[in-house]
């Protein structure tokens, strides 16, 4: 995952007016809804606390991005801020679930892409285990459809890598206080973009097209008939306007919709 900390303040948000196609997020600012043994992973000399809602001390954070050098950068950064403390760090998708279950953070801040799971992944299930821990995801790759799989699993930000530590602190505070962030540039892509064309099964087959695997395959693993696998391959091309499944493929991971 590339991205990078920066120590310019990002511009901030002013938006205002919640918009159906966000989930009724408020772009640019928070809004109150009312929604409420790991490897390689890493708690920075913390003992596992008390959980989120104990209602004392500073807000509980865990921090997962494989990249160990932004993830070392952020996690020094925001512990300069006397109402933050990291208590726990991964380097992937399981490592970060292992670590919640361990340390029971107030706010999970998560890498959108990780190695055995991603952010959203992740955040999903810490919405039916932890529903406590507020997820947040912190991204390099902020795509139309990553956005809208981000809001449908109850994360409550969402943020580019180039924000600055110290915004970053600050939105690690409004969704730890129940309100939700959106970027406001990620939000006007994801409002003019729109919903994905495809449907749920064209969008399965075409991500299992997206390692080359012949129809044959595919429909074996999808429990369908070769003919079937064609026919919903060939309606995802034609919808993309791509040259084949695999063009297609591409396309639709590019715009978040895989």
């Amino acid at each position: 995952m590339t991205g990078k900390v920066t120590g310019d303040v990002m511009d901030g948000a002013t938006g205002s007016g919640a918009d159906p196609a966000m989930g009724g997020a408020r772009t640019g600012g928070p809004v109150e809804d009312g929604v409420g043994g790991p490897t390689g992973g890493h708690a920075p000399g913390h003992a596992p606390g008390p959980g989120p809602g104990s209602g004392s001390g500073p807000v509980r954070v865990l921090l997962a991005d494989d990249e160990h050098l932004i993830r070392g950068a952020l996690a020094a950064l925001l512990g300069l801020e006397d109402d933050l403390q990291v208590v726990a760090e991964a380097a992937s998708g399981p490592e970060a679930l292992a670590m919640a279950r361990t340390y029971r953070p107030d706010v999970a801040v998560l890498d959108l892409q990780m190695p055995g799971a991603d952010g959203v992944t992740v955040a999903t299930a810490l919405r039916t285990e932890l529903p406590e821990c507020r997820a947040m995801i912190v991204t390099g790759h902020g795509r139309p459809g990553h956005l809208k799989r981000a809001l449908e699993a109850g994360v409550r930000g969402f943020v580019p890598k180039t924000v600055s530590a110290q915004r970053l602190a600050e939105i690690i505070r409004t969704v730890h206080g129940g309100s939700r962030y959106v970027d406001p540039e990620l939000a006007a892509d994801a409002i003019s973009a729109g919903d994905s064309p495809l449907t749920a099964r064209e969008a399965e087959l075409l991500e299992l097209a997206e390692d080359g695997a012949p129809v044959a395959e595919i429909a074996e693993r999808a429990s369908l008939t070769p003919g079937t696998v064609r026919n919903y391959l060939s309606a995802a091309v034609a919808k993309l306007g791509a040259d084949n499944r695999h063009a297609a493929a591409r396309i639709a991971r590019a715009q978040g919709w895989l």
